[in-house]
């Protein structure tokens, strides 16, 4: 009984394919994926996606906004950044990874209203790969380092030192929330990052005391999650239908 089990398990066992290159018994495997670490410093010039470079696999991210990303920008005036301390590589894999660790514990503790999260940096730097045979008789069939300009194996970002990687805006009840969650990010990149509180109103470049004295004076009109500024040149009649409350109080 024992015996004839044993049989068969082994009979399945070797009707898998054990390799994803061509062998002996013709059977197509797929090769397990190259680690990232391979890949992590900025050695050669940015090689993107063009009609010279074709065949480049889909990136892993493909969202780079979450949560309430039609929110008002006075709803959401916090805004904490996650930024790179390094001259690094990294992976779409890795920013998918930060991406989904982030929202998961924003939307479990804040809401999924309760804030405003975009990924910064976009994978555009394609890394190549040159594949060895690895099964027998593969001496015969590969050329070793001859011709050695791999093929297109993925998409990494390529980030400076200062550089911001995710930035979350919210409102100040979620500091301690916020801060959490890109913590956890930072497990899922390699090298070192950076949490820094923006002293700016969510995503605007004003500063919080100028942005609200601004507001009050109406020369600032919100646009979505940013704000549009009131100049001093261009067409008079298009600011004063841009900015109404501006011009009423200097009249």
């Amino acid at each position: 009984m024992h015996t004839a089990l044993r049989g068969a398990m082994l009979a399945t066992v070797e009707m898998r394919p054990l390799l994803k290159t061509k062998g002996e018994a013709g059977s197509i495997v797929t090769m397990a994926r190259r680690p990232a670490r391979c890949y992590r410093y900025c050695k050669n010039k940015p090689y993107p996606k063009s009609r010279f470079n074709r065949g480049v696999p889909d990136a892993k991210i493909r969202i780079f906004d979450l949560g309430r990303k039609k929110a008002n920008v006075d709803d959401f005036p916090l805004c904490i950044h996650l930024v790179s301390n390094e001259y690094e590589q990294l992976s779409s894999e890795a920013l998918e990874a930060a991406r989904i660790c982030a929202n998961k514990y924003l939307v479990k503790v804040a809401g999924k209203e309760g804030f405003h999260m975009r990924v910064r940096v976009h994978p555009y730097h394609v890394v190549r790969i040159n594949k060895m045979l690895s099964c027998a008789g593969a001496d015969r069939l590969q050329t070793g380092m001859r011709g050695a300009f791999g093929k297109p194996n993925g998409l990494v970002a390529r980030v400076n030192i200062g550089q911001i990687l995710m930035s979350v805006r919210t409102r100040d009840s979620h500091r301690a929330t916020a801060l959490e969650a890109l913590r956890r990010c930072q497990y899922k990149f390699p090298g070192r990052q950076k949490i820094i509180v923006s002293k700016n109103w969510g995503f605007t470049p004003l500063k919080r005391e100028e942005y609200v004295e601004q507001r009050q004076a109406g020369k600032v009109k919100i646009d979505g999650a940013y704000v549009q500024f009131l100049r001093n040149k261009g067409n008079l009649a298009d600011n004063i239908r841009r900015f109404p409350t501006a011009f009423e109080q200097t009249a």
